[in-house]
């Protein structure tokens, strides 16, 4: 449930530990969520063929990188996990958390993420892409 990482300099003294927390997702069983699982990723000529046009036309292109994109996701459906490690309740050792955001490791993360990214770029005058879904266009 726990994902933990150590990073070292150059001379491989630790610099800074880093933790996150992590949903075990081979629990999944067939029939709920099992095929829903997926990834818009952009398409290698789409990128091509923006870069092209973008250059002859002197576009000005943006590109972002979200460090934590997954965790940014709303929970639509119902999602239970167990209590990791280092944070169960003694008082309850039984009790399971109902998640409000995704988790990484979740089957829903990739999806949960664009619903929520594709609807802010909607919502602020950008147009979805006809041929590849992962490229937004704001005409001004």
């Amino acid at each position: 449930m726990g994902f933990q990482k150590k990073k070292l300099d150059d001379s491989g003294v630790i610099t800074r530990n880093k933790e996150k927390l992590v949903a075990n997702g081979y629990k999944q069983e067939e029939g709920i969520d099992y095929d829903e699982t997926f990834a818009h990723v952009a398409r290698l000529e789409a990128m091509r063929l923006l870069l092209a046009f973008a250059c002859m036309h002197g576009f000005k292109l943006f590109h972002m990188d979200v460090n934590s994109a997954f965790l940014n996701g709303i929970v639509t459906e119902e999602i239970f996990v167990s209590q990791p490690p280092g944070f169960k309740d003694h008082l309850h050792p039984n009790h399971v958390y109902k998640l409000k955001k995704v988790l990484y490791g979740l089957k829903q993360d990739p999806r949960q993420w664009y619903e929520r990214l594709s609807s802010f770029l909607l919502s602020h005058q950008y147009e979805r892409g006809k041929i590849d879904k992962t490229l937004f266009i704001k005409k001004i």
